[in-house]
C-alpha cells in the first residue's frame, strides 16, 4: 500500500468510485481509494439504480446529462461493458393544474441545458406505459432518457478505469483516523497502516460521520429505510413488445421500473423510519433492514388503483436499505465547511442516476479549484451552525415523505421550523407575519392583511400580489420597517487588513473611516466569488458583510487567503447582530426621533456608518439601500434589538410607518437593477459579463486578475441583460429559457414584477447578439412564449436622487 498519494478518496460506493474516476480525467493519476469492506457494500449494491435528467435546476440536469452521457460510454465499452438500459424513457405523474405548471417550468429550464423534456396528457401517459389507468390523473413529464443500470458493473467499471490511469484501490482496508498536519495535508490512518496526503474526500454514505467525527465535523446527512419489492412476471410487461416506461408517481408515492419481464416498486410511505441516528454496527455491510410491508400498505393501495395489474402478481423478493437524506434532500459536494483540502460527496439518496455527474463537479474542484457549473446548489456550505442531528432527521422525514412533490415558489415546509430566530421573531408573529427561510433564519416575508389570509403557492401572481404592492408603495410614499436577520457580518482588524481586502476585491475598496462600499471578490478563474459590502467603523475595525447565506462560504474564501505574514483578524458577528431596515422618504425624521446627532444628507450622506444609540440600544447605522430608496440598515445587537424596535415604532407612528418583508425586498431590488448573490452573481460569469465594470479596477491587483485578463480575449461570451416581460400574469422564473426563433439564446437568473414601475422584470444571461437594448425575443414561462424586450438596467429613479435624498 502507497505510504503517499495526492488525494486518498474514503468510500468505495458510486460516490467514491466517481471521484477516483474523475479525478483522473482531471490529471491527478496518483490518487487512492479505500474501502472497507468490498466495492459497493454500503448502500450501492441494494439502489433501485433508475438514471434520470431530471433536476429542478440547470446545475442538477447538468451533472445528470454528464451522468447518462458517461454511461452509455460505459455501456459500449467492449472490453468491460456495463449493463444500461437507457431510453426506457420515465412519466413524472400529475393530478393537478400546479404540478403542470411545474412541469413545463422545468421543461423550458432543462432546454436551456440542451435537455428536452416533453409535457404530455393523462391519455398519452397511458398510450406510453399501458399499464396505468388515467383516473384523477391529468398529465405528467416525459423524459425520454430515462433508464436504470447495475450497480456493481458501474462501480466496478469506474474503479477499473482509474486504475488503468494509476489510481489504485484498497479494499479491505478501514480508516481507523485522520489527522491534518500544519501545512494542512492530511495523514490517513488505517488498519493496514498510514497514507500521507495532500486531499482527503469523505465519500462514505451512510457512515459519512463516523469519519466526519474524525476530523471534528458533523455532516447534515441522515439515513431512511427505504423499501421496495420485485414482483413476478407481469403478461402486460411481456406483451408491451418494448421496455416499460420509468413511473414515479407524487399522487401515490411510489415508483417503478421493469425488471426483467416483471416491476421494481418502489415505496415513499407517509409512516417513514430513520435509521442509524444512533449508531451503526460495524458489522452492517453487504446488509439490509428487516422487510416492514405493514408500513407501506398505503402507498401500495395507490399503486394497486393506478396499475390494477399489480393486484394479479406475486412478490419475487423484498429490499429494505438505507438511503442517505440531508436537509433540503439535496447532496453534500464540494469542500467541508471550516477544514482545509478537505472534501466530501455524501447525502447522494439518488446516488447511482447522478454520482457520475457529482464525482465529475467535485474532482474539478479538487483539482481546478472551482467546477464548469456554479456549484452551490450541492454546496456543504450551504447549511450553517443551525444544521444539527436533530433538524437534519426532522427535514429528511419530511423529504422522504414529499419525494416526488417539488417545492414550489415561496413554499417553505414546516419541519424543523423554526431553526434560528431572533427577539423580534414572536413580536412580527404577533403582527401576523408570513415567514420566509434564509439559510434557517425566520425572516418576514410579508405581513397578511387579515388573520385568515392565505396564499396559494403556484407559478403564477397570487393573492400575495396586491399585499406585496401595499408595502412597496408604504415604502415609496413614506416609510417602513423590516427585519433582516441572518445578514452575514464579519469584524477584521489587524494593521494589514486594508491591504488584504484591497488584494481580495476587484475595485476600489475605501479606507476612509466613516464611509461604506460595495465590492465584488473574485475566484482564481476571473468568475464572480461573492459580493461584499465593506464599513470602515473606525481606524482599528472594518465589517465585511455578504449574503446571510455565504457565512461559511465566505468565511472559508477569506481565511484561507490571510498570508502567514499578515496582521489579519476575522471574527464573525453574523449571530449576534440583527439588521432593521428603515426605507422611505421619511425614514430620516424617524431615525432623528430616536437618535441623537446629525442625520441630515449633509451630515450622514449616503454610503456613510455611524456608531449611535437608537433609543436605550447601541446601533451601527449604515446609509444605503437595496430598495432604491432612502434607507438605513440599523445594526443592533441581538439582546437590544425589541428595544431598538419599540423606540423606532413609536418615532414612526407619526408617520404612518408600515412594516414590510423580503418579498417587497425582492420586487424593489429588480427595479434598481441590484443583483442577488448565487441568483443573478454565480461563478459561471465574470464580472464583465455580470455587467460589473464599474466595480472592476485592471490598475490594481486582485485575486483572479491574470485569469480575467485572459478571459477578456474569448468570444461569444453571455452577458446578464434586464428585461420587461409582456404579460401581468406569471413572473419569469429562474432557469427559465430565453427564445429565439426556437433556440434557446439564454437563460433567466431572476424575475419579479416592480410595483413602482408597473413592469414584469426580469434578469437573464444571454446570447451577446441579444445584449442590446431594445433587442426582442421571447421567454418560455411554462410553456408559453411571452415576448420580452431588453431594457437598461435600473428603470426606478435611475438617477439615484432618492437614496442620496
Amino acid at each position: 500500500m502507497k505510504s503517499r498519494t495526492k488525494a486518498v478518496v474514503i468510500g468505495g460506493g458510486i460516490a467514491g468510485c466517481s471521484t477516483l474516476y474523475h479525478l483522473t480525467q482531471e490529471g491527478w493519476t496518483d490518487v487512492v481509494l479505500v474501502e472497507r469492506d468490498e466495492l459497493t457494500s454500503g448502500t450501492t449494491w441494494h439502489s433501485a439504480a433508475q438514471v434520470t435528467n431530471f433536476g429542478m435546476n440547470q446545475t442538477m440536469v447538468g451533472l445528470k446529462t454528464h451522468s447518462i452521457n458517461l454511461y452509455q460510454e460505459l455501456r459500449d465499452d467492449p472490453d468491460y461493458p456495463v449493463q444500461y438500459n437507457h431510453g426506457d424513457g420515465g412519466i413524472r405523474l400529475a393530478n393537478s393544474e400546479a404540478q403542470m405548471d411545474g412541469y413545463r417550468h422545468f421543461a423550458s429550464m432543462a432546454r436551456g441545458m440542451g435537455v428536452e423534456f416533453e409535457v404530455i396528457d393523462a391519455e398519452e401517459c397511458a398510450r406510453r406505459h399501458p399499464l396505468i389507468s388515467t383516473g384523477n390523473l391529468l398529465g405528467g413529464l416525459w423524459d425520454g432518457n430515462d433508464g436504470d443500470i447495475d450497480p456493481a458493473s458501474l462501480c466496478q467499471a469506474l474503479a477499473r478505469r482509474a486504475r488503468r490511469s494509476g489510481a489504485e484501490v484498497y479494499r479491505q482496508t478501514d480508516v481507523t483516523g485522520l489527522t491534518q498536519h500544519k501545512d494542512d495535508t492530511w495523514t490517513v490512518h488505517t488498519n493496514k497502516g498510514d497514507i500521507d496526503c495532500d486531499v482527503v474526500v469523505n465519500a462514505c454514505g451512510y457512515r459519512v460521520n463516523e469519519v466526519g467525527a474524525m476530523m471534528g465535523v458533523h455532516h447534515p446527512v441522515t439515513s431512511m429505510e427505504h423499501q421496495y419489492f420485485v414482483t413476478d412476471e407481469i403478461p402486460g410487461v411481456v406483451e408491451a413488445g418494448h421496455r416499460m416506461p420509468l413511473l414515479r408517481c407524487p399522487i401515490s408515492d411510489y415508483y417503478c421500473r421493469q425488471e426483467k419481464n416483471g416491476l421494481l416498486l418502489g415505496f415513499y410511505e407517509q409512516d417513514c423510519k430513520t435509521w442509524g441516528m444512533d449508531g451503526i454496527s460495524p458489522d452492517f455491510s453487504n446488509d439490509l433492514c428487516p422487510d416492514d410491508l405493514d408500513r407501506v400498505t398505503d402507498v401500495l393501495e395507490g399503486a394497486f388503483e393506478r396499475m390494477p395489474a399489480l393486484m394479479e402478481v406475486g412478490i419475487k423478493n423484498i429490499v429494505n436499505g438505507p438511503i442517505t437524506y440531508t436537509i433540503d434532500g439535496a447532496p453534500l459536494v464540494g469542500p467541508i465547511p471550516g477544514k482545509r483540502n478537505a472534501f466530501c460527496i455524501i447525502g447522494l439518496r439518488a446516488g447511482l442516476g447522478e454520482g457520475g455527474g457529482h464525482g465529475w463537479l467535485l474532482a474539478q474542484q479538487i483539482v481546478h479549484g472551482e467546477a464548469c457549473y456554479d456549484t452551490w446548489v450541492i454546496d456543504p456550505r450551504r447549511f450553517t451552525g443551525h444544521a444539527n442531528v436533530e433538524l437534519t432527521a426532522l427535514k429528511a422525514i419530511e423529504d422522504y415523505q414529499n419525494e416526488f412533490r417539488f417545492h414550489f415558489p415561496h413554499e417553505h415546509r414546516p419541519a424543523g421550523r423554526p431553526a434560528k430566530t431572533t427577539p423580534l421573531t414572536p413580536v412580527m408573529a404577533a403582527e401576523g407575519a408570513e415567514f420566509t427561510v434564509v439559510n434557517g433564519w425566520e425572516r418576514v416575508d410579508y405581513i397578511r392583511p387579515s388573520a385568515d389570509f392565505h396564499e396559494t403557492h403556484g407559478f403564477w401572481f397570487n393573492e400575495a400580489f396586491d399585499v406585496v404592492a401595499r408595502d412597496v408603495k408604504a415604502v415609496q410614499n413614506g416609510v417602513g420597517l423590516a427585519e433582516v436577520n441572518g445578514f452575514n457580518r464579519f469584524e477584521l482588524t489587524g494593521a494589514d487588513r486594508q491591504t488584504f481586502l484591497d488584494r481580495m476585491i476587484c475595485g476600489r475598496v475605501t479606507s476612509k473611516v466613516g464611509k461604506v462600499g460595495l465590492g465584488y471578490l473574485l475566484n482564481d478563474h476571473g468568475m464572480v466569488k461573492a459580493e461584499a459590502t465593506i464599513a470602515h467603523l473606525d481606524a482599528d475595525r472594518t465589517w465585511y458583510g455578504s449574503a446571510a447565506a455565504a457565512e461559511f462560504h465566505d468565511m472559508d474564501w477569506l481565511t484561507q487567503h490571510v498570508r502567514k505574514d499578515e496582521d489579519v483578524h476575522i471574527r464573525s458577528l453574523t449571530n449576534d447582530q440583527t439588521i432593521l431596515v428603515l426605507a422611505g422618504p421619511k425614514a430620516r425624521d424617524v431615525l432623528t426621533a430616536v437618535s441623537r446627532g446629525d442625520w441630515s444628507a449633509t451630515a450622514f450622506p449616503w454610503l456613510s456608518v455611524r456608531e449611535c444609540f437608537v433609543g436605550i440600544a447601541p446601533a451601527t447605522v449604515m446609509s444605503v439601500s437595496f430598495s432604491g430608496e432612502l434607507a438605513y440598515e440599523i445594526h443592533i445587537p441581538n439582546a437590544q434589538l425589541y428595544a431598538a424596535y419599540l423606540a423606532l415604532r413609536a418615532a414612526g407612528q407619526p408617520h404612518d410607518l408600515h412594516l414590510f418583508g423580503a418579498r417587497a425586498i425582492e420586487s424593489m431590488r429588480m427595479e434598481k437593477g441590484y443583483l442577488h448573490w448565487k441568483a443573478d452573481l454565480l461563478t459561471e460569469f465574470d464580472p464583465f459579463q455580470t455587467g460589473l465594470h464599474r466595480f472592476v479596477k485592471m490598475d490594481k491587483e486582485f485575486v483572479g486578475k491574470a485569469a480575467l485578463l485572459a478571459r477578456q480575449d474569448l468570444g461569444n461570451q453571455m452577458k446578464l441583460v434586464s428585461m420587461v416581460l409582456d404579460t401581468d400574469k406569471m413572473p419569469a422564473h429562474p432557469g427559465a429559457s430565453v427564445m429565439c426563433d426556437g433556440q434557446v439564446v439564454g437563460t433567466v437568473s431572476s424575475g419579479d414584477w416592480g410595483h413602482r414601475v408597473a413592469m414584469n422584470l426580469a434578469y437573464a444571461y444571454v446570447d451577446p447578439a441579444f445584449a442590446a437594448e431594445g433587442t426582442t425575443f421571447d421567454v418560455d414561462c411554462l410553456g408559453q412564449m411571452v415576448p420580452a424586450r431588453v431594457i437598461a438596467a435600473g428603470p426606478y429613479d435611475p438617477a439615484m436622487a432618492r437614496v442620496r435624498a
